[in-house]
């Protein structure tokens, strides 16, 4: 009855507002129920009024404090490079400049500096006890395969609560419309301790998070850097900030996912793209220092000498008692967030000059598009979230396979590079056998392939019951109670079936 009286007063809302109107309408009803509360309705209030009443996240804000110390933060920013676009370059076939005008008008960043307490940057602290490089979430990831992803009809962020309000504030100074947790996991915030002395720690971070880049009328765009990573160095009591530092690394061809909805309807008119962005990062301008500076009998001093400079402060060099390197540390915040990578990927064509060594196959995944190291189509997310996390899966990888993954773009790349002919030869093969939008490879170390299963495929196997399968290659285990974990167990036999023959004695 309850549901008959929902599909009536939809089917109501339809006729009324039409497609769009309602699409609108239901991405500000964000508990559903066909009526917007004044809450739901704020964005549009603010929008039409011009007026923004004082962020909803300063409440978890502490009192202020006069003898707190201060720190300027200043962003920088380089808008992404619309040449780096696979698809969605000026003309490219059903493109529209309206989809792409939040990207195109974000060409600076929202705030280029920003005054933070020291005391704000708590939530960075370790738990009791922490060991260094033993990583712990800051913000945990409420998302798993099994909960599948949050909506993407959505423009304004939830307000931030916790230990979310400083990632939610530094990230604001890129883009007023940050969300601190992703639609898709791995979402959140993981550290670990880097180096620790008597009075400070360095901790190393990684942030998954996004922006929303549109606003109603428009429907939404979704921007989504492969990660935010960087340190901050404090005393153990958070008084004290010495260095910050939070940025999207450059280092690859790609670094950003975009995802936007050309209609009413979310999933049949989604287009993803994914491109470069060459700068997104802050950094403090210089330790935290007082407010306010005492002499010994508790007066102000003035913090400006008679000539009218300011003060200088002089910060004693900092000696560690134990440090980890950072390589070693951003390996192990990665491992937290994707367990699977537990089994080392290593570079394209380092991967087959090991399996030479070792004698042994190769086991390569090619994505066309990345979130820095993850693939940006759902299939790739949910292969890498589930299947490769698997204890089994981990040791037959560890054991009889060299891993590797690979762009699209960077082994096109690598095949027009005629300096090389190997490794032209290995690209050219790998590129062969690939499909949109993830393929898995089980390859010879001289870069033939002798088994291949692409995502979308895979996905539709393990979606089957077991008695729709009629290939033997793709029946069920009753060793494994995942039906992913069994399909991907049985393409990695296969693989061996097929390969092991064929390697060099």
């Amino acid at each position: 009855h309850a549901e008959a009286q929902a599909a009536a007063r939809q089917e109501s809302a339809l006729k009324t507002l039409g497609t769009d109107g309602l699409f609108l309408f239901s991405s500000l009803d964000a508990d559903g129920d066909m009526y917007i509360s004044p809450e739901e309705f704020k964005p549009i209030a603010e929008k039409l009024t011009g007026s923004t009443p004082a962020a909803s996240y300063e409440e978890e804000e502490l009192p202020p404090d006069p003898s707190e110390e201060t720190l300027t933060i200043e962003a920088r920013f380089q808008p992404l490079l619309p040449e780096t676009m696979t698809k969605s370059k000026d003309g490219f076939l059903g493109v529209s400049r309206l989809a792409l005008s939040g990207l195109r008008n974000w060409t600076a960043a929202a705030s280029p500096s920003a005054v933070f307490s020291a005391r704000h940057f708590q939530p960075f602290l370790p738990p009791p006890g922490q060991e260094l490089g033993e990583p712990w979430w800051i913000i945990p990831s409420e998302l798993s395969v099994f909960t599948g992803y949050l909506s993407n009809n959505r423009f304004y962020p939830p307000p931030p609560k916790g230990k979310e309000v400083i990632i939610h504030r530094l990230l604001s100074m890129f883009h007023p419309r940050p969300f601190v947790k992703t639609r898709f996991a791995p979402q959140g915030a993981v550290a670990c301790l880097t180096a620790i002395n008597d009075f400070y720690y360095t901790v190393m971070f990684r942030i998954h998070a996004e922006f929303q880049l549109s606003e109603p009328p428009d429907f939404p765009f979704w921007f989504s850097p492969g990660q935010f990573t960087g340190h901050i160095i404090l005393s153990k009591d958070a008084t004290h900030v010495r260095d910050f530092r939070l940025f999207v690394p450059n280092h690859r061809s790609l670094n950003v996912d975009m995802e936007w909805l050309y209609g009413a309807s979310e999933s049949s008119n989604m287009e993803v793209d994914i491109g470069y962005i060459p700068q997104m990062e802050l950094e403090a301008m210089g330790p935290s220092v007082p407010s306010v500076i005492l002499d010994e009998d508790g007066s102000v001093i003035d913090s400006h000498l008679p000539s009218g400079e300011s003060l200088q402060f002089v910060f004693e060099e900092i000696k560690w008692q134990q440090e980890l390197s950072w390589e070693e540390a951003a390996r192990r915040l990665e491992v937290a967030m994707y367990p699977f990578k537990k089994v080392s990927y290593l570079p394209f064509t380092e991967a087959f000059d090991r399996a030479k060594a070792e004698n042994k196959l190769v086991h390569s995944i090619l994505l066309w598009g990345a979130l820095d190291d993850q693939s940006c189509h759902c299939s790739g997310r949910t292969l890498r979230e589930t299947v490769l996390e698997s204890s089994p899966i981990l040791t037959l990888l560890n054991e009889s396979f060299i891993s590797t993954w690979s762009l699209v773009k960077e082994l096109e790349e690598l095949q027009n590079n005629q300096e090389n002919p190997s490794h032209q030869k290995l690209a050219g093969l790998h590129l062969e056998k690939y499909s949109f939008p993830v393929e898995m490879m089980i390859c010879l170390p001289n870069g033939t392939v002798v088994h291949h299963i692409n995502a979308n495929y895979f996905l539709d196997i393990t979606s089957m019951k077991p008695e729709e399968v009629e290939s033997n290659l793709f029946s069920f285990s009753s060793t494994f109670e995942d039906p992913s974990t069994a399909t991907y167990m049985q393409f990695l036999k296969e693989g061996l079936r097929r390969g092991l023959p064929l390697l060099q004695p």
